[in-house]
């Protein structure tokens, strides 16, 4: 990422003599050339205040680097180890309510306010489009009511999946996704003394809970091996380490049935996310959403294929 920039980042050190002299840090930086830059500051001398030093008195120092890159705005932030501060910085001028962070997946949603929307965005999706490449996190962008409906539901579908494929009363699957059950699988690997540490569920109906998740798996699994081979997926794909059946059946169902189909995807054609048109922020739906797939994994996986096909 900084090799990326590495040309803006040239002048803060030359501009910055604490950059010189490796008293701060660049941590990263994004650019769109011409237009905005990001840049991430951490100071290793804890006395000074990096982002102070690279702006320099009244806007000396970075004001110098804007007139060498021809009037190119840049942000100066500071660094955290704490990605939901992080993004917080990189996001500003936008004020963040809070930030709900998936390590693992490197994967953040933000939320704010509807008046702060648009400034987390920036002006065709440049500001959050640079604080992406800038943390190297995906970051979905939403309001608060939007994370309320959202959280609502995941709850309902959560809920309904149980009662419906375990044949639960509604009370019951509602106390299981409360105590933090998302999936089947979860309660198939979960264990009966776990569950009877809820409140509400005896030994029995643990014992019963646990036995329903099993049975189900094993006719899901079944089923999804007959539904890949009805929709003709080539072993190819089907092969490609780190697609699961359930994936497998999602891609089938959308027509991309060879690897070679695959490797022509992008990663927001599997992930989903967030497009600006014509100023108005539109919701892309991707194929393997529903897999809590990141990009990261997205990438990987796509790469992963198209270098077998190169191998070949």
């Amino acid at each position: 990422m900084l090799e990326e920039n590495r040309e803006d980042n040239k002048f803060f050190f030359q501009e910055v003599p604490e950059i010189y002299d490796g008293l701060i840090e660049i941590k990263s930086s994004s650019r769109d050339p011409g237009s905005r830059a990001k840049i991430c500051v951490k100071a290793v001398d804890t006395s000074l205040d990096p982002v102070g030093a690279c702006v320099g008195m009244r806007g000396s120092r970075v004001q110098a680097v804007v007139n060498e890159l021809q009037g190119e705005k840049i942000d100066i932030v500071n660094w955290s180890e704490d990605p939901a501060i992080l993004v917080a910085n990189a996001l500003s001028p936008a004020e963040v309510q809070r930030v709900n962070v998936e390590l693992e997946r490197k994967k953040l949603d933000v939320i704010l306010t509807e008046e702060n929307l648009s400034k987390a965005i920036g002006r065709r999706g440049q500001n959050v489009r640079l604080a992406t490449k800038l943390l190297n996190y995906e970051i979905n962008i939403m309001t608060d009511a939007e994370d309320s409906e959202r959280r609502q539901s995941e709850f309902k579908e959560k809920t309904e999946n149980f009662v419906k494929n375990l044949e639960l009363d509604e009370t019951l699957g509602q106390l299981l996704v409360a105590e933090g059950f998302s999936t089947i699988d979860d309660i198939k690997d979960t264990t009966v003394e776990s569950l009877t540490k809820i409140e509400g569920i005896e030994e029995d109906t643990a014992k019963a809970l646990v036995e329903r998740a099993r049975e189900f798996h094993q006719r899901d699994q079944e089923d999804i091996s007959e539904r890949i081979k009805e929709l003709g997926l080539q072993d190819s794909l089907i092969n490609l380490e780190g697609l699961t059946p359930g994936m497998l059946v999602t891609l089938g169902e959308q027509k991309i049935l060879t690897l070679e189909d695959f490797a022509d995807l992008a990663s927001d054609e599997l992930t989903g996310g967030y497009d600006v048109v014509k100023g108005e922020r539109v919701k892309i739906q991707g194929y393997l959403e529903d897999f809590a797939l990141s990009k990261e994994e997205a990438d990987e996986l796509i790469m992963s294929a198209r270098n077998i096909i190169y191998k070949d």
